[in-house]
């Protein structure tokens, strides 16, 4: 099972996001349906790592929070784009609950990740030449705002690659909320 761990969004925010889409050659851009922000990719993993996975998502207390989309940007590689997105306006609490699941998938004897964590919603992926019309992208959409996501728990999911874009299935949700009191 190909696993990851992502904040559903409202399926108004996702139609919105889609709509950003413009003729730009090469260009995948991700179907509405698959829109998330990523908290923590995990890759393959045996069934038993599967349960372990869950078992150790399961035991995470932290609080809901709101959350709002905000700017626009692109991922770069040797000069070349990889993604264009859409970003998240700083967020303690987004980087708190990162840093639990974080925590919680290496007390399982996961590998760290070893990017930095930079939560967006990819809207596109690609891999062409920096150019002109990703700034222009970038300059329109700067300005974007979204109304504010109540964030109420956070997803496991299962990727299925095909030839046109993945199919994600959400595995188990996990309810965030107050931490009980002991």
């Amino acid at each position: 099972m190909r696993l990851f761990i992502a904040l559903d969004l409202p399926w108004e925010i996702r139609q919105t996001l889609a709509g950003f889409a413009f003729n730009l050659q090469g260009a995948r851009w991700v179907p509405a349906q698959n829109m998330h922000v990523t908290l923590r990719f995990i890759g393959e993993a045996s069934r038993l790592q599967a349960e372990e996975i869950d078992h150790a998502l399961a035991a995470i207390r932290a609080p809901g929070f709101p959350l709002t989309l905000a700017g626009a940007g692109w991922f770069e590689k040797g000069g070349r784009v990889t993604s264009l997105w859409i970003g998240v306006d700083r967020n303690p609490a987004l980087l708190h609950l990162q840093s639990k699941i974080e925590t919680a998938l290496r007390r399982i004897g996961l590998p760290p990740e070893r990017r930095r964590y930079a939560p967006h919603v990819t809207l596109a992926r690609m891999d062409l030449p920096v150019g002109p019309r990703f700034a222009e992208f970038v300059q329109s959409h700067n300005l974007y705002r979204s109304p504010p996501i109540e964030v109420g728990h956070m997803t496991l999911f299962s990727s299925h690659l095909s030839d046109d874009h993945p199919a994600y299935t959400a595995e188990v949700e996990y309810e965030l909320g107050t931490a009980p009191v002991p």
